[in-house]
């Protein structure tokens, strides 16, 4: 088995660490210097994408990509997402507005999924810069909405993008909503005579 899963989220939310910290090869990115307000934020930022690899085993495998967080390269999201079978968003938890920001990402996914399953988990990162906020209001949100693209509301953790095992817990459990995606495929709703 091989599954792409793709990592979506804010420029400095900890995608490219992420795959860093988990990828059994070395990781291919597409950074470059940056030159608008991200530079702000970071020196460098990703333009394309990332790709790394992790092994579950002998024979699974899950292919990694990083999206770019810039609106202005959200071009990529839409190449990488028919490339992709599940998602990781991180959200920036030291962000002005952090539930504004996980919004803004669903609803971009929504609109381009247009009525596709596809499981997602979100990591809420920096958690550390701004700890007397509560993670309760990002689990509320997601309650509150549903996501057109998941049957549950999608499983939120804190995470710590350089800790190695902290992202493997985050991929373990969307592997295990892909595979019960795989082995219990979601079957069409009947409509209701009246």
């Amino acid at each position: 088995m091989e599954w792409g899963v793709l990592f979506m989220g804010s420029v400095g939310s900890g995608k490219t660490c992420a795959i860093r910290s988990i990828s059994d090869i070395g990781v291919v990115d597409t950074d470059a210097i940056a030159t608008d307000e991200t530079a702000q934020l970071k020196s460098h930022t990703t333009v394309a994408m990332d790709v790394g690899v992790l092994h579950l085993s002998d024979h699974d495998k899950l292919r990694l990509c990083g999206a770019p967080g810039q609106d202005r390269f959200d071009f990529m999201w839409d190449i990488l997402l028919m490339q992709c079978r599940g998602l990781v968003l991180f959200v920036n938890h030291s962000n002005p507005d952090p539930v504004g920001e996980l919004e803004h990402y669903v609803k971009a996914l929504e609109s381009r999924l247009l009525g596709q399953k596809m499981p997602m988990v979100v990591g809420i990162t920096h958690v550390d810069l701004n700890p007397q906020v509560s993670l309760d209001c990002y689990r509320d949100h997601l309650r509150q909405r549903a996501c057109s693209f998941m049957d549950i509301a999608p499983p939120v953790f804190q995470v710590d993008a350089r800790e190695r095992d902290q992202v493997r817990a985050l991929v373990a459990t969307l592997t295990g909503l892909l595979e019960m995606t795989e082995r219990f495929p979601a079957k069409p709703r009947k409509a209701l005579v009246a």
